[in-house]
């Protein structure tokens, strides 16, 4: 996609998201009604100056305007995966989506054994796992609190405390993780 199109469309959804009218966003901008319509529809090819003036006008940043938000579906397959595997075997850690500073999370598929544990440490303070699981029973410990999670359960808590995963019954537990970081705290 070209750039003209990728400022034509951010343009024209942050106006949108903070409900402006085009008249309206001119007057923010000190860009003129006409040009920002031009801009909208991909018409011209803005300058970096009015490029400017629009971002400090929605308060948001330059490349904000200029970076491709809608990418493309990515198909992740199971068989591609590299595990990250505890020394006994019993617990596989399949990273999915990592982090990155634009999304603030990173997501995994976990996998633990009959007798399978891990002890984490404290993540970074604020952060939050998001656990579902899809097979088998659990325990998950945080902090010194215990949580007994069955197939369909899920459980949000705080990271930045020691807490651990268990295999708490005789079939392998299949779960999912997405671990937030929280950049407020």
């Amino acid at each position: 996609m070209e750039i003209q199109e990728i400022i034509a469309r951010n343009v024209k959804s942050i106006r949108e998201e903070k409900k402006l009218t085009l008249d309206a966003a001119a007057a923010l901008t000190g860009v003129s009604r006409s040009m920002l319509a031009q801009i909208e529809k991909g018409e011209v090819n803005p300058t970096i100056s009015v490029i400017w003036k629009i971002a400090n006008g929605y308060k948001v940043s330059f490349t904000s305007l200029m970076e491709d938000h809608l990418q493309a579906p990515l198909v992740l397959r199971a068989k591609d995966a590299v595990p990250l595997i505890e020394k006994d075997r019993k617990y596989i850690n399949y990273p999915v989506f990592l982090f990155s500073e634009d999304k603030l999370f990173e997501t995994y598929r976990i996998q633990i054994e009959p007798e399978g544990y891990l002890e984490a440490e404290p993540h970074l303070v604020g952060t939050e796992e998001y656990i579902t699981v899809f097979s088998g029973s659990t325990e998950i410990g945080v902090g010194d609190e215990r949580y007994y999670l069955e197939e369909g359960d899920s459980l949000r808590f705080r990271a930045d405390v020691k807490h651990t995963y268990r295999n708490t019954g005789d079939k392998t537990v299949f779960l999912s993780m997405l671990i937030y970081y929280n950049k407020k705290q």
